[in-house]
């Protein structure tokens, strides 16, 4: 049941099956057998063999398998055990990687309590939280977590901390109310919900829901059924190592039926489609994508954004939607004093003057009548009363001394029905009542107004100016107290009846502040074409004049309540969805319904948040993001990424970041793929032309690992060009392999391969096939090699600078080294099936290997000039 909060507190005691002495002991023990421990349930995992085992059922895997067995069966064990040591290597290496996912439950269970005090049998016990069943009655003490879901039944000026859950960093006062209509969870005051924290007062409460029954429970349930999203990397290599897997078979079959058109023996027809294969798959191309992504992860680390998901960062590079939680994100998380009006104007903190009288009342009623305090530099007791204390100490009034010096008569507590405060001291030797509360209700007691001329009776002029200075405070989404105070006789006992015929002193608005940086780094996501969205458990109100603020929300934009969203069908949210720029008094499921909506229109979505009411949200957006500083364990661990300094611009550097390491990803891949279309192609051609087979597959396995890699590598190393942030996102149903991309690899891979061939022929003309196999192996390396830093850019070399990557220099330098020890020492000729070359082949190798890359910069440097 939900509504336990609309139910009279009788009726919620006999539906349950308990009294105010709590249950019996007996009844206990068998609620726990029928309804289970209060703990959280985890959806089913699967093992590591399962994990590693997943990490075979790839086309291209298996293609490689076979190519192994078959080189295996004709008696190439070396070229078996490189194979294999490759496959048998990333999956290790992707089991890994799943092995670290988020454990979001485990944090949501370590909120529960350890222990909880209830009545059983009549009698007060401490029992684990484990053992709370429905029907318990707990009592509540400040300090205390609540361990369960309850319907208050007692209260003691009860105030819980919910920040975790609905978002607000203000505490909520309960009240023993009935409320007989629909409420949002945030108003449910009558009610108390596991994981939130008491910070005042005491309260009894009957337990109305356990486990996952509980309001945590239902955001568990929400993590449990939210599965994981392909990041559109990931759906672009699917797409692409399906089609490339296709591709390569039907090559394979058809250099297969060739081989044998052309009688040649079943395993040298086999062996030809197996160096084809071998010189298609991008054997390295998982290992490089995963590299590349973990540097672009160490660099936003630096940043102050740590990944948790390699995958994570590419999407960054797509993100189109940033929908925010505001408290604590996008503001300080921290009441602040922002105007008082007084005496007729609107003044800052600062301008208070200590030796203006009226100021001086102020002050003494905004210190005295206060029960909080700042202990190192930290707020104790409510945060709207030590933004008052922050405020007298901007002034460097010493607002300890004044306690001490002043002593506290009587006082009438805070309470929500009257929403008033009164203290009584001594000021200046006469008794008097200092009063703090809502405007409405204080206003409508006030008889006189204290102005800079003096006291004087309030007229209708007056009440109507400080009404409209309040609307004016409250339309700009500030919080308003109003202070007032009045004389009394020495002997008078405070009572209610007391709080009448005051003297008017003043207002003081105060509000959550927005983050200094937030503005700007709003501005900076519209300029990248990201859409920046306000999500707030906060009323609409406020909520919308901070996104004014920051400019989220502009002219044209609305706003919706959870209920408003509620109320909407899926076919009107889709239609508003874009003007909607700020959600107030949401819920966990309205959440994920506004980043599925988003993500339905086709854009990836990051959803930023701090508290358990989060965590679902950031399961279910593309990517995820908590903060640091100010996060739940929960939050964190349902984010792909963690701000350390809880900035909101940081998120913008690190969307820069993931536009760059997707760039620097589809450059490696084009490195790798371009130079894997020259070896196809020229096994294609030899197939065709009946030539020998031009490599072997331990040749292209050395290319494709050794003196590939690294240049690879380097590529995702390179620095972002500046106006990077200032594109478009990318469209993430845009596959990698587009019509121009293709191009760009064939006719590359074409050039590659139209040089390496003519060294073949050289080989063969000068020499045997051993000669000629040995040419096209050192040209097709030398030539990817050169190859790495057409890569780098869409640019020419020149516009983009040597000294720019010194990754890419280094990697070049140390493929050369390793051809060379080929290409000269005996033992390694003899293992990769080298034939020994003299100085005019060697030449000519690295005369045809530097021709591809001369002819690329020549266009690069013509369009740079156009």
């Amino acid at each position: 049941m939900d509504n336990w909060y609309q139910i009279k507190k009788e009726e919620v005691l006999v539906k349950l099956g308990t009294k105010r002495t709590g249950l019996e002991k007996v009844q206990a023990y068998a609620l726990l057998r029928e309804k289970g421990p209060n703990i959280l349930q985890e959806g089913k995992k699967k093992s590591t063999i399962q994990i590693f085992l997943s990490q075979f059922a790839d086309l291209l895997v298996l293609i490689l398998i076979a190519a192994a067995i078959i080189s295996m069966v004709s008696g190439n064990v070396e070229s078996t055990i490189v194979i294999l040591a490759v496959i048998v290597l990333n999956a290790i290496l992707g089991t890994v990687q799943h092995k670290k996912a988020e454990k979001s439950l485990e944090s949501l269970k370590s909120l529960s309590s350890p222990s909880a005090k209830v009545l059983r049998d009549g009698q007060k016990i401490e029992i684990p939280s484990a053992d709370v069943v429905p029907g318990d009655i707990i009592l509540l003490e400040a300090g205390d977590m609540v361990v369960a879901d309850g319907r208050i039944l007692d209260n003691y000026s009860l105030q819980v901390n919910e920040s975790a859950l609905t978002g607000e960093s203000t505490n909520v006062e309960k009240k023993d109310c009935e409320i007989t209509r629909e409420a949002a969870l945030a108003d449910r005051v009558n009610m108390v919900y596991s994981g939130s924290l008491v910070t005042y007062g005491r309260a009894d409460v009957v337990v109305t829901g356990t486990g996952m029954d509980t309001e945590i429970g239902k955001i568990a349930s929400l993590m449990n059924a939210t599965k994981e999203k392909k990041t559109p990397l990931q759906v672009s290599l699917d797409q692409f190592s399906s089609r490339l897997a296709m591709i390569i078979m039907i090559i394979c079959v058809i250099v297969f039926g060739l081989s044998i058109y052309r009688k040649m023996s079943i395993l040298d027809s086999l062996m030809f489609a197996v160096a084809l294969a071998v010189a298609a798959i991008p054997e390295a191309l998982s290992s490089i994508v995963t590299i590349v992504q973990a540097m672009g992860t160490q660099k936003m680390a630096k940043e102050h954004a740590i990944i948790k998901e390699l995958k994570a960062v590419e999407s960054l590079g797509c993100v189109s939607v940033i929908c925010s939680d505001k408290t604590g994100t996008l503001t300080q998380n921290k009441m602040t004093v922002q105007d008082i009006y007084v005496d007729g104007k609107v003044l800052k903190p600062e301008q208070l003057d200590i030796h203006n009288q009226l100021h001086r009342y102020l002050l003494y009623d905004a210190i005295l009548t206060n029960d909080s305090s700042i202990v190192d530099g930290k707020g104790i007791g409510d945060p709207t009363e030590f933004s008052l204390i922050e405020m007298v100490r901007k002034i460097n009034l010493p607002d300890e001394n004044i306690r001490q010096i002043m002593h506290r008569l009587e006082e009438l507590p805070f309470d929500s029905d009257r929403k008033l405060m009164t203290t009584k001291y001594r000021l200046h030797g006469i008794p008097t009542l200092l009063t703090k509360g809502a405007l409405d209700v204080l206003l409508d007691r006030t008889v006189s107004i204290r102005t800079s001329s003096g006291i004087r009776p309030l007229t209708e002029k007056d009440r109507k100016e400080i009404l409209n200075q309040n609307l004016h405070f409250s339309e700009n989404g500030l919080r308003v107290l109003a202070f007032a105070y009045r004389e009394v006789e020495e002997d008078d006992e405070l009572d209610l009846s007391d709080e009448r015929d005051y003297i008017f002193l003043g207002l003081i608005s105060m509000m959550d502040p927005p983050r200094e940086e937030s503005r700007s780094a709003v501005e900076d996501a519209k300029s990248a074409g990201i859409k920046p969205v306000m999500i707030t458990g906060d009323h609409k109100i406020t909520a919308a004049a901070i996104a004014k603020q920051i400019g989220i929300f502009q002219e044209g934009d609305c706003s919706v309540t959870g209920a408003e969203l509620d109320a909407m069908s899926e076919t009107e949210l889709d239609e508003n969805i874009e003007k909607i720029s700020v959600y107030a008094r949401v819920s966990p499921e309205n959440k994920i319904r506004i980043v599925n909506a988003w993500q339905k229109k086709g854009n990836v979505v990051a959803m930023t948040g701090d508290g358990v009411n989060d965590a679902p949200a950031l399961k279910k957006a593309d990517i995820g993001v908590a903060m640091g500083i100010t996060g739940t364990e929960v939050s964190k661990d349902a984010a792909a990424m963690i701000l350390t300094d809880d900035n909101f611009a940081t998120i913008i550097k690190a969307v820069a970041n993931g536009r760059n390491v997707y760039r620097n990803i589809r450059n490696s891949i084009q490195f790798l793929l371009s130079g894997n279309m020259a070896g196809i192609l020229a096994v294609l051609y030899t197939s065709i032309m009946a030539l020998p087979v031009p490599f072997a597959p331990v040749h292209l396995l050395f290319i494709n690992l050794l003196t590939d890699s690294l240049p690879a590598i380097a590529i995702g190393m390179e620095p972002a060009e500046r106006g990077l942030l200032f594109e478009k996102p990318r469209d993430p149903k845009e596959g990698i392999l587009t019509k121009s991309f293709m191009t760009k690899i064939l006719s590359q891979g074409a050039l590659i391969a139209f040089c390496t061939m003519i060294a073949f022929h050289l080989g063969l003309t000068q020499g045997n096939a051993a000669l000629a196999s040995t040419m096209a192996f050192a040209t097709l390396t030398a030539a990817r090699l050169f190859h790495g830093f057409n890569c780098r850019s869409n640019h020419s070399i020149f516009r983009i600078g040597f000294k720019r990557n010194m990754a890419s220099l280094g990697a070049f330098a140390a493929g050369m080294i390793l051809l060379n020890l080929v290409l000269f020492i005996p033992v390694l000729q003899n293992l990769f099936s080298v034939a020994p070359l003299g100085m005019g082949q060697y030449g000519m190798v690295w005369l045809l290997a530097v021709i591809p890359t001369a002819v690329i910069q020549l266009v690069k440097v013509c369009r740079d000039h156009k």
